[in-house]
C-alpha cells in the first residue's frame, strides 16, 4: 500500500472515510480482497510471494493498513516482510497499545514502513524509521512513502479534494473518492520531493495513481464506517495499462 487518505469525523453520515491505493509491481502475485478461510472476520487483499497483506479490515472493527518508506541504499536484506505487520494485528488477539509495544520493540527488523492501525473510532500511525506514534484526531490525513502529512504534491492535492468533498457533500458518492484515487496527474519537477531514486522514478511516482508497465497502482480502495456502524469496502483491482479487471465490495455490520 502506497497511499492513503483518511478523513475522521468530517463527514456527517461517516466518521471514517478511508481512500487507499497499493502501489505494487505488476508481476507479484495478489489475491483479491476477501474474508480468509483461515480468519473468517478479517476481510483483506493478500500477498501470495509473502502471505501478507497491505490493508485489512476485521468484523470486530480493527483496521491496518501499511505504506512502505521510500529510503534507497537504507534497506536490509534479510529484513521481515512488512506485510506481516497488517495481519499480525488483525488476527492476533491483541489490542492497539500492546501492538505499539511489539511494532517498537520489532521496528529494526523491518525496512521503513508506516502503519495505520487500531479501532475504526481510534486509529494511529507507527513510523519504525523514527519510531513514532501519532493518533488520528479530527480532520483530514495523508500517507504515503514518508511521514504522515509530508508536504508532497500528491498528498497535498489529496488531502485538499478529500477536505472539499467532505464539506459540500451532504450525500457520499463514492464514485467521487475513486476519481480521487484514480488522479494521475504528475507534479511539476521543481516540486517533487527528492527521496534518493532517479528524476525519472520521482515524476513516474509522483501522481497519485501511478501508471507504469512494471510497476503501478494495482488496486484502489474504499472503506467507509457510518455513524450506525455499517462497514462499506469497495476494492478495485487494475492491470498494467491501468484497466479496471475486477471489483470487490462487502458490506457488513461491525460486532461489539
Amino acid at each position: 500500500m502506497c497511499i492513503l487518505f483518511i478523513a475522521v469525523e468530517q463527514h456527517p453520515d461517516y466518521p471514517l472515510i478511508v481512500a487507499a491505493n497499493r502501489d505494487e509491481f505488476h508481476q507479484r502475485p495478489t489475491q483479491a480482497s476477501a474474508f480468509w478461510p483461515e480468519y473468517p472476520d478479517v476481510l483483506a487483499g493478500k500477498d501470495l510471494q509473502a502471505g501478507g497483506s497491505w490493508m485489512g479490515v476485521s468484523a470486530t472493527g480493527k483496521l491496518a493498513a501499511l505504506t512502505n518508506i521510500r529510503a534507497p541504499g537504507k534497506e536490509i536484506s534479510e529484513a521481515r516482510s512488512r506485510g506481516e505487520l497488517v495481519m499480525n494485528f488483525l488476527t492476533d488477539n491483541v489490542g492497539a497499545k500492546e501492538y505499539l509495544g511489539r511494532l517498537s520493540s520489532s521496528a529494526a527488523e523491518f525496512n521503513g514502513y508506516n502503519l495505520l492501525f487500531g479501532n475504526l473510532d481510534s486509529l494511529q500511525v507507527y513510523n519504525n524509521f523514527d519510531d513514532s506514534v501519532y493518533s488520528l484526531k479530527k480532520g483530514v490525513y495523508g500517507l504515503s512513502n514518508a511521514s504522515l502529512n509530508s508536504p508532497w504534491p500528491k498528498l497535498d492535492l489529496g488531502r485538499s479534494e478529500l477536505v472539499k468533498y467532505c464539506q459540500q457533500s451532504t450525500i457520499l458518492n463514492i464514485e467521487h473518492l475513486f476519481d480521487l484515487l484514480g488522479n494521475s496527474t504528475k507534479a511539476s519537477d521543481e516540486v517533487l520531493p527528492q527521496t534518493g531514486v532517479p528524476i525519472e522514478w520521482e515524476r513516474k511516482l509522483s501522481s497519485i495513481f501511478i501508471e507504469s508497465p512494471d510497476y503501478g497502482t494495482r488496486s484502489c480502495t474504499v472503506l467507509l464506517m457510518d455513524k450506525h456502524r455499517q462497514v462499506f469496502w469497495q476494492e478495485r483491482s487494475f492491470n498494467p495499462t491501468a484497466k479496471l479487471v475486477d471489483q470487490q465490495t462487502y458490506m457488513f455490520s461491525l460486532r461489539h
